[in-house]
């Protein structure tokens, strides 16, 4: 009789540790397009994953981050994805990376103004509408790439700081942290190591460097 009390005990004891360290993670959002897909890169070393891993070594649990980005992918892109996508009604954390392919391909900055603002609440509300579990990239800057060789360098990061200072005006508006990846991104003109084969997007290599900074950047906010 006293064996089968304590063997109830222990199962409940144990079931209610499983739920805790079940409720105990945090569920993750990363939207974006190539550079959140990881295009050029093998999936698991994409920036979310490695973040996740980064995260659950300092002890603050991310369940499988749920990736919704695709290269090529505009602000409208997203936001007609986001329409159809198959997504929980929250998440403890969602992050935004959307923008180079509106600048690569000479589209209204008007036009990423409106839909990035868009984008924005409606991460917020994925967000159990709560703006600090939410944060955002910036760009990086694809100009320092040997794929720009034959473009005009200087006008691509011009751009791009245009587009990120919108990024961090609108963000800080909302109160949702930005994370500067830019200056990291441009390590890539001087060290092939950080680009992937394609000669456009980020080796694994870079996006360990962006998700160390995002770890450490989300554990101050915590």
């Amino acid at each position: 009789m006293l064996r089968n009390s304590l063997l109830t005990v222990l199962t409940i004891l144990c079931l209610n540790l499983y739920s805790y360290a079940q409720n105990g993670s945090l569920t993750f959002l990363a939207m974006g397009d190539s550079y959140t897909a990881a295009t050029g890169e093998l999936p698991k070393n994409s920036w979310p994953i490695l973040l996740q891993a980064l995260m659950n070594k300092k002890k603050q649990q991310f369940d499988e981050p749920h990736i919704l980005a695709k290269a090529g992918w505009t602000t409208t892109d997203l936001l007609k994805a986001l329409d159809t996508a198959q997504l929980d009604p929250s998440y403890d954390q969602v992050a935004l990376l959307i923008g180079v392919n509106n600048q690569y391909r000479g589209l209204p900055i008007a036009k990423f103004e409106e839909e990035f603002e868009q984008l924005l609440q409606k991460s917020i509300e994925l967000a159990n509408s709560n703006a600090e579990q939410v944060f955002v990239l910036t760009i990086p800057d694809w100009g320092v790439t040997p794929f720009a060789g034959f473009r005009d360098r200087h006008k691509i990061s011009k751009e791009i700081g245009r587009y990120n200072e919108l990024i961090s005006e609108m963000s800080a508006k909302k109160n949702i942290l930005v994370i500067d990846i830019t200056p990291l991104s441009r390590n890539m003109g001087v060290n092939p190591s950080l680009i992937a084969s394609d000669s456009l997007h980020p080796s694994k290599k870079m996006y360990q460097s962006w998700a160390k900074k995002i770890s450490k950047k989300l554990r101050k906010k915590n």
